[in-house]
């Protein structure tokens, strides 16, 4: 995915807005633009959109008030989906993105997408807590997580597990939620934090 292209203040609310609406399933109008943004003038909207359609986020077609419509570009509201995480033993989850989650498919609150990337789960190691093999599992980054938390843990050795974060007598180690498999002690990082998980039928 190309680099996300240089956007002034303004010029990000006007794509925002673009975004929400389109979300919506019902693209805006110049002068719905206009109005939520406090621009007296649709010439100013069309400033605006032009700046846009240069910088590849967005395309219009002037037959219609309603033909605004993203870029491939623009889609930064897409999770990457970087690797294989393992639900089973402990494996390495190479950085690379095999493709995207669409944000329709959860709600992440506050959350910036800046904040999150996705694995595929491997394995069933975690299938007693509702995760299983081939589920997307999306993750806030973040280095820690609480007890009985789902994190994701990258161990000694480079290799990247899903694992329930659990406390004894003060010190953390990672639980299996399937009882064929045994806890893990090793060392390890805590690289992110389950926040929810996708299966698609």
């Amino acid at each position: 995915m190309k680099d996300k292209p240089f956007l002034t203040p303004k010029q990000e609310k006007v794509l925002n807005f673009i975004r929400k609406r389109i979300g919506e399933r019902l693209p805006p109008t110049i002068r719905e633009i206009g109005e939520e943004l406090g621009f007296k003038s649709t010439g100013t909207v069309r400033d605006y959109l032009k700046a846009l359609m240069q910088k590849g986020l967005v395309r219009r077609m002037n037959s219609k008030s309603r033909a605004i419509e993203l870029t491939e570009r623009a889609s930064f509201n897409k999770i990457p989906i970087i690797g294989t995480i393992m639900a089973g033993k402990p494996n390495l989850a190479y950085e690379e993105i095999q493709g995207y989650v669409d944000a329709d498919d959860l709600f992440l609150g506050r959350l910036g997408f800046d904040d999150v990337f996705a694995l595929r789960v491997k394995g069933d190691s975690m299938i007693d807590a509702g995760i299983l093999d081939g589920d997307i599992a999306v993750i806030k980054k973040r280095p820690d997580a609480n007890n009985n938390d789902i994190v994701a843990a990258l161990l000694d050795n480079n290799e990247v597990t899903l694992k329930r974060l659990r406390n004894k007598a003060g010190k953390f180690h990672l639980e299996a939620a399937n009882a064929n498999y045994p806890p893990i002690f090793e060392e390890f990082k805590v690289i992110g934090k389950l926040i929810t998980v996708i299966r698609k039928y």
